[in-house]
């Protein structure tokens, strides 16, 4: 551990023990937090938290021509190896086509280091979302309109089966190699045709089932093909594929580009056996398949080219994970200066969130939203003049921040499959939930207690009567539903019996450490549900045994966040089982990926909306925004998954900035799609001093 780490652990644990009493409470049994403290943190979240939330804003990129840049300028450190003759000059670098941002408020300058925390290995989206921006097309910071990105333009034919989209001319990898059409068809025909790499083929990459192909014009043109009308193909561009060597897919070899030059070494199309053999064997991977992925992995291998503003060369498997700036970036700011303006960002392991909370509160980072805990709020506050930063608030607009996932392909217990898979049941469960209790207990009463329909401004708002169907505290009803349903016998401490004469009804509820107190706010759950008679047991595991047990159908009630169901193409649509590891409905799930091939037939009113979902990919925009209405009608009328809170910023919408940082938004888009902050464009972000 380095001298500067070493003070920085110290000044933690000297935190850590000024604040142990406040800090403390969060560890009290939820059903033991003294009712006055709840609603005074809750009247105080409150009331703070609408000073905290600002307007939606961030910078913008420009696409009128007249508007671009003709000279241009680079960092200091750049210009210095330009000199010595050790790089292009920065117009070389840049290509003709560069992706031109206008920053949010001024013009910054280059210089400094980003400070940031994360939590190991599997933290990879902590740098996904901050700095490695890559996807073909983007959202702007509304979440509302696409716009260009690595891209810099694309059209859809008139029947919809071809998308055509135009590379930047003269842009470069990282490593100076141009980056043409070629990294795209060595994707397709080696990369994703390759079964040992890819033995299941992704659902983007099909259209009513059959495949799509990608073929190249030129050096700066390829085009998506597809037997049938393919319109939402630019939106899933811009959400959830097309995303290069940095999230989940991309580091997966499901990108849709990749650095041919660099990669063909790991390929046995391209390398000898004895020579693939040879680097198996010196990098330590079991198979040839295991090392491309590896070596296609932006946030481990250093030597990979990226076409991202920064580049990582110190991997996250160390205890400092560093991220530079990449000298072939092709962001420029309207005065012609190559971003991005900061030159690295450093990332600090934290041993646990714990760690992470008290560093913000000490004032040890420049930016950081994820990880951060809602109630921590007051502390955060408290200490913004002591620790020289800013909190700010992004409510998401996505789903429910908690939600019950309730398994409708259960089979390991007939009894509990049926009620799980009971509309009538899910909804009386609803109503058995004291929504108001467990938003002002963990979430200072920040968050929403109506249903999960995506926020209001989104494209996909189904309208004013789904805002809170199904979910109003109602126990005298929920009561009624439930004896109405046959669930009317009770044993002696008041807990409904099961219709098979089997003994007490018992639900499973597994919960794992997320980014809210899952496992808490459950208890808090079970014990609200004693009034209408549910006896409800929760299990808490580690991340990893908690998502075994969704994949192998397993789980009855599965605590989770509804990642990204503002836009349902842009992440695995939460609202319905869209595959083998849906919390919803694994074995539906896996029919619906599959085709039918494969899993359970789901019932009706699923299949009717999965229909619907599969058939909006091939109409124009107007249309299919009526029909992601009409899923999400569906959804909501159905209650395959209770929302608990909704709206709030609890999942990486609390932000802690330093007050010397410039172009911040007051608000950002907060969501699974908008990879906050990075739909902010970071790149533009700088020191003030």
């Amino acid at each position: 551990m380095s001298e500067d780490e070493e003070v920085s652990r110290s000044k933690s644990q000297r935190l850590s023990r000024r604040t142990l009493m406040r800090l403390g409470l969060l560890a009290i049994p939820a059903t033991q937090v003294p009712l006055g403290f709840v609603h005074e943190a809750a009247a105080q979240g409150t009331k703070l938290g609408a000073n905290l939330i600002g307007k939606l804003e961030g910078a913008e990129v420009v696409t009128d021509p007249a508007l671009i840049p003709k000279t241009f300028k680079e960092a200091p450190q750049l210009a210095e190896l330009v000199k010595a003759g050790k790089l292009p000059p920065v117009q070389e670098r840049i290509g003709q086509d560069p992706l031109v941002v206008k920053p949010l408020r001024e013009i910054g300058k280059y210089g400094g280091t980003w400070r940031r925390g994360f939590t190991g290995p599997f933290d990879t989206s902590n740098g996904h979302r901050v700095a490695q921006n890559d996807k073909l097309l983007y959202w702007d910071y509304t979440g509302t309109k696409l716009v260009p990105n690595i891209a810099r333009a694309w059209e859809v034919s008139p029947d919809g089966k071809i998308t055509t989209l135009q590379l930047r001319r003269g842009m470069k990898w990282s490593d100076g190699h141009p980056f043409t059409a070629d990294d795209f068809v060595f994707w397709f025909q080696d990369v994703y045709n390759n079964k040992d790499l890819v033995p299941t083929p992704l659902s983007v990459m099909t259209i009513g089932g059959k495949p799509i192909a990608i073929e190249k014009i030129d050096a700066t043109t390829i085009r998506f093909v597809s037997p049938e009308p393919y319109y939402a193909l630019p939106t899933v561009l811009a959400s959830v594929w097309g995303i290069g060597h940095h999230a989940r897919w991309g580091r997966a070899a499901l990108g849709g580009f990749a650095p041919a030059h660099y990669l063909k070494q790991f390929h046995p199309k391209y390398a000898s056996k004895d020579d693939l053999a040879k680097k198996v064997t010196e990098l330590n991977f079991d198979s040839w398949v295991t090392m491309f992925k590896n070596r296609n992995d932006a946030c481990r291998n250093v030597d990979l080219p990226v076409v991202t503003p920064w580049k990582t060369t110190s991997p996250l498997t160390t205890p400092t994970w560093i991220l530079e700036r990449n000298p072939y970036s092709v962001w420029v700011d309207t005065d012609g200066n190559q971003l991005p303006y900061i030159d690295r960002i450093r990332m600090t392991l934290g041993e646990n969130l714990e760690v992470i909370n008290l560093r913000a509160i000490a004032g040890e980072y420049d930016s950081q939203a994820r990880h951060i805990d809602i109630s921590k709020l007051p502390v955060l506050l408290e200490n913004q003049k002591k620790g020289g930063y800013r909190v700010y608030l992004d409510p998401s607009d996505q789903g429910a921040d908690v939600g019950l996932f309730c398994n409708q392909s259960y089979e390991k217990d007939p009894e509990i499959a049926r009620w799980l898979s009971s509309r009538e049941f899910r909804i009386a469960l609803s109503h058995g939930i004291d929504r108001a209790q467990i938003n002002e207990t963990f979430l200072l009463g920040l968050g929403q207690t109506g249903s999960a329909a995506p926020g209001e401004r989104t494209l996909y708002y189904p309208g004013p009567e789904y805002k809170t169907l199904h979910t109003g505290y109602d126990v005298k009803k929920a009561n009624e539903m439930l004896d109405k349903l046959g669930l009317s016998k009770k044993d002696s401490e008041g807990y409904r019996l099961r219709a098979d004469g089997k003994g007490r009804l018992r639900l499973a509820l597994t919960t794992y450490l997320g980014f809210l107190p899952f496992t808490k706010i459950a208890e808090m759950m079970t014990e609200q549900w004693k009034k209408v008679g549910i006896r409800g047991e929760v299990q808490e595991m580690e991340r990893g045994a908690a998502t075994k047990r969704v994949q192998t159908n397993e789980h009855q009630i599965y605590f989770e966040t509804q990642w990204g169901a503002d836009n349902i193409y842009g992440h695995f649509p939460f609202v319905f089982p869209a595959d083998e590891g849906s919390p919803m409905g694994p074995l539906y799930g896996l029919w619906y990926a599959s085709a039918g091939a494969q899993g359970k037939t789901p019932p009706a009113r699923m299949r009717e909306l999965m229909d619907k979902y599969r058939k909006s990919f091939s109409v124009k925009d107007a249309e299919r925004t009526k029909m992601a209405k009409d899923v999400w009608k569906i959804a909501l009328d159905e209650m395959w998954m209770i929302p608990i809170v909704c709206g709030s910023p609890a999942s990486q919408g609390v932000r802690v900035i330093k007050t010397n940082m410039g172009n911040i938004p007051e608000r950002l888009w907060n969501s699974a799609v908008s990879d906050n902050p990075h739909v902010a464009h970071t790149e533009t972000w700088y020191f003030k001093s």
